[in-house]
């Protein structure tokens, strides 16, 4: 079986993006990474994003939008991920607006319905799941709708296993029930327990990432996305210390 690449979502290395940010992706490329995945582009034009990368060796893995970003600057973003080379774009997350059963089915129709325009485009959307979608109601909870009232056809799951298993829930059960529609999967390791989970270098926490492999692998995933939303110490040494432990199981 191939290889899946690994990427690192930017958002992880912010305060470094924020000083120097093509200094900053020239380092994840020099520590091994395959591909990044942008949350935010520092304000670089299109024109020089594609260059940055094309230096780098660098593959576009996918790009977080807000969902006012998707609606209100969708030409904009569909030409810039365009320009780069990207054919992925997600949905970073709900507003809390709509973290509740009337919104969550609005989410789905406004997923449905630009996931067919981006796909116009070439471009793929997916959703990122947080733990919140795992709060239950009326006989069920929030992704089970995201899910269940979206076209597989038009909307792509981005599985991040930390939120999964801090929502209680099984990631590698989840990504095996979607098969053949998750295409990035977010790798990030749990710390301590209860109220005090937190996040830590993939590998060095408690996640289970074999079984989490297994599933992503036979389902078709195309890309492993590390990423850290909070980090213990210098941002870029929690990147590189997940990519070692994944070179080490021989995941990069």
């Amino acid at each position: 079986m191939a290889k899946i690449p690994v990427a690192l979502q930017l958002y992880t290395v912010r305060d470094q993006l924020a000083n120097d940010f093509a200094g900053t992706v020239r380092k994840v490329a020099e520590m091994g990474y395959a591909g990044v995945e942008f949350a935010g582009t520092g304000d670089l034009e299109a024109e020089a994003m594609r260059d940055l990368l094309a230096e780098t060796g660098l593959k576009p893995a996918g790009y977080h939008a807000s969902m006012d970003a998707i609606e209100s600057e969708f030409r904009s973003l569909m030409r810039y991920n365009q320009v780069i080379g990207n054919t992925r774009v997600g949905l970073s997350a709900l507003p809390q607006s709509h973290r509740n059963p009337a919104g969550y089915r609005k989410a789905a129709q406004f997923l449905n319905k630009y996931g067919a325009a981006f796909q116009e485009a070439g471009i793929e959307l997916y959703y990122h799941n947080h733990a919140f979608e795992f709060e239950p109601y009326e006989g069920t909870y929030g992704l089970e709708v995201l899910y269940g009232e979206t076209n597989p056809e038009l909307v792509k799951l981005e599985v991040d296993v930390y939120w999964v298993a801090y929502g209680g829930h099984d990631p590698a059960a989840l990504i095996e029930a979607n098969s053949g529609r998750c295409p990035l999967i977010h790798l990030k390791d749990m710390t301590g327990e209860g109220d005090e989970r937190t996040f830590t270098e993939v590998g060095n926490g408690t996640i289970d990432f074999q079984p989490v492999f297994a599933a992503s692998e036979a389902g078709g995933a195309v890309w492993y996305i590390v990423e850290q939303d909070r980090c213990a110490g210098p941002s870029l040494v929690s990147a590189k210390a997940s990519l070692d432990n994944l070179k080490k199981w021989g995941k990069a």
